[in-house]
């Protein structure tokens, strides 16, 4: 199968195309530019795997350069993880937001309907698009009202409802997941969970004066899942997408008994770390201008459809970051020219 992916160079996009290759798939990538940047990968694909992506250049926001790709490549499915994808930042800049999220997948979604109709869109849709609704309901249902509570999830509740029009009405052929809180190797550090054990090998490895973590509100509550059960699912539904399942919205995340305060991971990370005399401060670079105070969404659907759920430990996925930034931050061991 010949696969396209968006958000090649973000979170979760390398994580997806290194399960599409292992599992005998042709991957194919949307890259900005030919700077080389698509070698930041190493800190998470090898070289090997890196080769065998096909990437094409172009952007979201350029329709004229997705009409060249899609005029001219044929792929079995699509899968669209490209997003400006941190609320605190929608608040910063919705215009930026809605051109790449809402702009930028309108043109992507016209593309696939004019040049391979037969082609599958996956669309990462967020659990933000429900807003703060959970305190009040429970546990949120694909079928509920969106109601976010920030321009990013505006943006993606915006194309959450056009991709499930387009489906309806016979244009596009496609289903949504609505991903709640995952985290691993590449997450960016302003984001939380990640932004503690960013800080914490920072201090391990003295880029950071002091013992000083800054936090943000550590009392809201959430079901964090790995990064690599959650494209699974992406991938597990691609597979058995047919058309009963065209249009179709499923939830991506734990179980109501594994939700947490986010305090509980940031603790956690403190004690992987193996570092003392952490005292946490609260920061306000890492409050959000509207919070959402909990979050834990209904997983019967998907497992329904493909019997999907997590199996990756949370303590395990929280080593595997830690890992990472320390391994980004660990001093260099010098060039080869000075090595020689």
């Amino acid at each position: 199968m010949r696969y396209f992916l968006t958000g090649i160079t973000g979170f979760a996009g390398p994580h997806l195309a290194r399960m599409l290759l292992k599992n005998g798939h042709q991957v194919h990538a949307l890259i900005r530019g030919s700077s080389g940047r698509e070698f930041d990968l190493l800190d998470l694909l090898n070289v090997s795997e890196i080769e065998n992506i096909h990437f094409h250049f172009g952007d979201l926001v350029d329709y004229q350069s997705l009409a060249r790709i899609f005029s001219t490549e044929t792929f079995d499915g699509v899968f669209h993880l490209a997003a400006q994808s941190h609320p605190p930042t929608s608040f910063v800049d919705p215009v930026g937001t809605m051109r790449n999220n809402v702009t930028g997948t309108v043109n992507l979604i016209d593309v696939i309907q004019r040049h391979q109709p037969d082609c599958v869109l996956q669309f990462t849709s967020t659990s933000e698009v429900y807003g703060d609704e959970c305190k009040q309901v429970g546990t949120l249902v694909e079928d509920m009202a969106l109601r976010p509570s920030n321009p990013y999830g505006t943006s993606k509740a915006m194309i959450d409802l056009y991709v499930q029009e387009r489906c309806k009405n016979g244009f596009l052929k496609g289903f949504i997941t609505r991903a709640f809180s995952h985290t691993g190797p590449r997450r960016g550090r302003n984001f939380s969970i990640s932004w503690d054990a960013y800080h914490l090998m920072a201090i391990k490895h003295g880029r950071i004066e002091g013992r000083t973590l800054p936090v943000g509100n550590l009392q809201t509550q959430r079901v964090v899942i790995d990064v690599d059960d959650c494209v699974r699912a992406y991938y597990e539904l691609m597979l058995k997408f047919d058309t009963d399942s065209n249009g179709q919205v499923y939830n991506v995340c734990g179980s109501r008994e594994s939700v947490k305060k986010m305090e509980y991971f940031t603790d956690k990370l403190i004690e992987y770390s193996g570092l003392d005399s952490i005292e946490k401060k609260i920061d306000q670079r890492v409050f959000r201008p509207i919070d959402i105070m909990i979050q834990v969404g209904c997983t019967e659907k998907i497992h329904r459809r493909i019997g999907w759920k997590p199996t990756i430990a949370i303590d395990q996925t929280l080593a595997n970051l830690l890992d990472y930034w320390d391994r980004k931050l660990a001093p260099s061991k010098g060039s080869l020219r000075s090595a020689a």
